[in-house]
């Protein structure tokens, strides 16, 4: 249990070490002019909350909602996820993020997997839906964050979840 816990903060360490500041050749990519156009690639921010679809703030982009232990898409959720899609194609410079969540029952691995199918559900759904995959990625956070707190069977529906995050 120790050996694993101190693998974990060693390949965090690693990974917030790895992250190098951005370099002002990063920050304005030009590519060079044809035919008297410029061909300069935006880099302004996207207009919306990077806190999530959770927070309400991405117009367009839904939560999707999981039966208790079920990593499956139902009808409702391949509507909300179809939803996405459309957005995702009306947004075609947009990365996003799949975000999967459990409510507090079960383990923290059980629940770091389950929240992992959950988002992969989720991903391969808008795949087959036309969205690249390359556009796609997914994070799994099991029970550690909860959009409802409490120990009733409506917060642990809300917590039962994939939201959607723009990746930078």
């Amino acid at each position: 249990m120790v050996r694993k816990l101190a693998l974990g903060l060693v390949a965090c360490a690693l990974v917030a070490g790895c992250k190098g500041k951005q370099t002002q050749s990063d920050q304005s990519i030009e590519t060079m002019p044809t035919g008297g156009q410029s061909t300069a690639i935006d880099s302004s921010p996207l207009s919306f909350d990077p806190m999530g679809s959770d927070s309400g703030k991405i117009d367009g982009l839904v939560t999707v909602h999981f039966g208790y232990d079920k990593s499956n898409l139902d009808s409702s959720a391949k509507k909300d996820v179809a939803k996405n899609v459309e957005w995702m194609k009306s947004h075609p410079g947009v990365k996003v993020q799949i975000e999967g969540h459990c409510d507090s029952r079960g383990t923290i691995e059980y629940n770091v997997a389950l929240g992992e199918r959950r988002a992969n559900a989720v991903k391969a759904y808008m795949i087959s839906l036309g969205i690249p995959a390359d556009r796609l990625s997914v994070i799994s956070y099991g029970k550690e964050k909860p959009i409802e707190m409490g120990d009733t069977e409506a917060a642990w529906a809300k917590n039962r979840r994939a939201n959607f995050v723009p990746a930078q």
